[in-house]
């Protein structure tokens, strides 16, 4: 009876103290006088501050994602035009005044020459077959320009009339002979190297070789500049 009274004594100890394991603590802080639910709502009511450096405003622009920056060409760019583009120019066949800028968007032929040159005779006799051969386009201009200092207005229409040469001529101004040096070399001052430039729609200046050249070398030197536009 007394072994059984110490197995009993014991068995009640254990369910004891299981029991006292298994019953849940209070929360910790929780002040005297506060229930656990009332301490868990607190808790949750609670908000964690945020400071303005890192606060994010959903709907700031600023945030947004840019487009990327357009980095495309224009597909035709304004050619940096030279001074003498501005120049006024006097036809002496007609006393027209005009200058080179004022022929933009056509393709313009420059001829320097001097009317004592034999060499730029016969160029301007090719230059004027290219001219029949392109009659019917009207964005096709030639100057001829004289770069002689001692040649005169009136000679110079004398000349163009005797030779049947019926494009724009002009006695160079001498501001304009010495910047066409400047810009392609002094052997745009030697009539007899037949010099020609030519200057595209855009305005750009193309050089040709030097000596005389055919009518069908500048066809097929100024065809493209008329149908491509440069």
């Amino acid at each position: 009876m007394k072994r059984n009274g110490y197995a009993l004594a014991t068995i009640a100890l254990m369910v004891s103290m299981l029991i006292s394991s298994c019953t849940p603590k209070p929360a910790e802080n929780v002040e005297v006088g506060e229930s656990i639910e009332e301490a868990q709502t607190t808790a949750t009511s609670m908000e964690v501050p945020v400071s303005d450096e890192t606060a994010i405003d959903p709907g700031d622009e600023s945030l947004a994602e840019e487009p990327p920056a357009n980095t495309s060409e224009p597909e035709f760019q304004r050619v940096e035009t030279p001074g003498w583009f501005d120049v006024t120019l006097v036809d002496v066949r007609t006393g027209q005044s005009f200058t080179i800028n004022d022929l933009q968007g056509k393709v313009v032929l420059v001829e320097t020459l001097a009317m004592w040159c034999s060499s730029c005779l016969q160029q301007q006799v090719q230059v004027k077959i290219l001219h029949d051969r392109l009659a019917a386009d009207d964005d096709f201009v030639s100057v001829g320009l004289d770069i002689d200092i001692n040649e005169n207005a009136d000679d110079l229409k004398m000349y163009t009339e005797n030779n049947g040469f019926d494009w724009l001529y002009v006695i160079a101004p001498v501001e304009v002979a010495r910047e066409i040096s400047n810009l392609y070399g002094a052997q745009f001052l030697n009539p007899p190297s037949t010099p020609i430039l030519v200057i595209d729609k855009l305005g750009q200046v193309h050089l040709m070789p030097f000596g005389i050249k055919s009518a069908d070398a500048l066809n097929d030197f100024i065809a493209p500049l008329l149908s491509g536009g440069m």
